[in-house]
């Protein structure tokens, strides 16, 4: 079964991190992802 799955990552205020959270995703043995990246805008 290879279902699309959707990763979801909000990046607000997070660009020291980003390309380590992208690598991590890319290096899961489940290759059927989509990544979307997600700048809301919103601090919490």
């Amino acid at each position: 079964m290879d279902d699309l799955i959707s990763i979801i990552v909000p990046i607000y205020k997070v660009e020291n991190l980003l390309e380590r959270c992208v690598d991590s995703i890319l290096r899961q043995t489940y290759n059927n992802i989509e990544i979307l990246l997600v700048d809301d805008g919103i601090s919490r």
